[in-house]
């Protein structure tokens, strides 16, 4: 079993603490690195990390080090593994995050033509089409 706690037993962990100043030195809160993070996420959707790498148009061995954490890939590089791995808007924001770069914005034009097809669950050929035919930078 992992030795990782489930959400419900922190949470009451949490309710049951007599002040927040312990709960919060006794547990860790630092956020995954993109590497742990989509490594996680394989897990969870049953892909294979050679079909997300093929898949997102992605390098082969560029896209090995990014799931390695050997190498610290762009907005963009994160964004063709997004649509890859159909991750919905609150994952792609977290692996942004993890990666150290800016999350989707739909005050941005741009941002808000990825939002939409993450939303609606297109490839990433659609996303480039969409935004190539807004005159947009294309993902990949």
């Amino acid at each position: 079993m992992s030795d990782k706690k489930l959400t419900e037993e922190l949470l009451n962990e949490l309710l049951d603490a007599p002040n927040i100043d312990g709960y919060i030195r006794e547990h860790d809160f630092a956020a995954p690195s993109l590497s742990d993070y989509l490594k996680q996420l394989l897990q969870e959707k049953g892909l294979e990390r050679s079909r997300v790498v093929r898949m997102a148009d992605l390098n082969e061995t560029f896209g090995y080090q990014i799931f390695t954490g050997a190498r610290h890939p762009s907005r963009n590089k994160v964004l063709q593994i997004a649509f890859a791995m159909a991750l919905t808007l609150k994952e792609t924001n977290r692996a942004l995050t993890a990666a150290g770069v800016s999350v989707l914005n739909c005050k941005d034009r741009r941002d808000a033509i990825i939002i939409f097809c993450i939303d609606r669950g297109c490839s990433l050929q659609k996303v480039n089409e969409e935004l190539y035919r807004f005159g947009e930078e294309t993902v990949s």
